[in-house]
C-alpha cells in the first residue's frame, strides 16, 4: 500500500511539473513575441541596449534574455541594433561578430566612436551623456 502511495504521488508530482514547463513555455513565447516586435521597430540608423529593448516590450530588469530570445525568431530581426547599455557593441572588438555588426551600423549611418555607438542623427549640440547613455526610460 506504502508504494502505491509513493506512485500516486510521483503522477501528481509529474502533472505539477508538466505545467509549470507549459506555464514557462507560454511564458517564454510570450516574452520572445514581445521582444521580437520590440527589436523589428527599431529604425535603421537608430539603436537600443538590451535593457531598453526588454523595458519597451513591457519586461524590465529582463535585459540578458533578450539576446536568446533574438535567437530564437524564427525570421530576421535587425539584431545588430541592440547593443549593451554603454553603447558597444557586446562582442569581442576585432572578432568578426563584432565587424559584422559595426559594418552593418555603419551602413546606417551609425558611428563607432572610441568603441561607442552614435546614432546618425547626433550633432555638436546634443548632451554628450544623453548621446552616449541613451534616455532614462525608453517607450516605443
Amino acid at each position: 500500500m506504502f508504494l502505491a502511495g509513493i506512485q500516486v504521488f510521483k503522477t501528481m508530482d509529474s502533472r505539477t511539473q508538466d505545467h509549470k514547463n507549459n506555464h514557462m513555455l507560454f511564458s517564454q513565447k510570450k516574452f520572445d513575441i514581445a521582444i521580437w516586435e520590440t527589436v523589428s521597430r527599431i529604425a535603421a540608423g537608430s539603436v537600443m541596449s538590451y535593457g531598453e529593448v526588454a523595458r519597451a516590450a513591457g519586461y524590465p530588469r529582463h535585459a540578458r534574455m533578450v539576446s536568446k530570445a533574438m535567437s530564437r525568431s524564427a525570421t530576421v530581426l535587425p539584431w545588430y541594433r541592440v547593443v549593451r547599455s554603454d553603447r558597444t557593441i557586446a562582442f569581442e572588438p576585432g572578432s568578426e561578430a563584432y565587424c559584422k555588426q559595426q559594418t552593418l551600423l555603419e551602413n546606417e549611418g551609425v558611428q563607432l566612436i572610441n568603441g561607442k555607438v552614435v546614432p546618425p542623427e547626433s550633432d555638436k549640440n546634443v548632451d554628450l551623456d544623453k548621446l552616449l547613455w541613451g534616455p532614462p526610460d525608453v517607450q516605443v
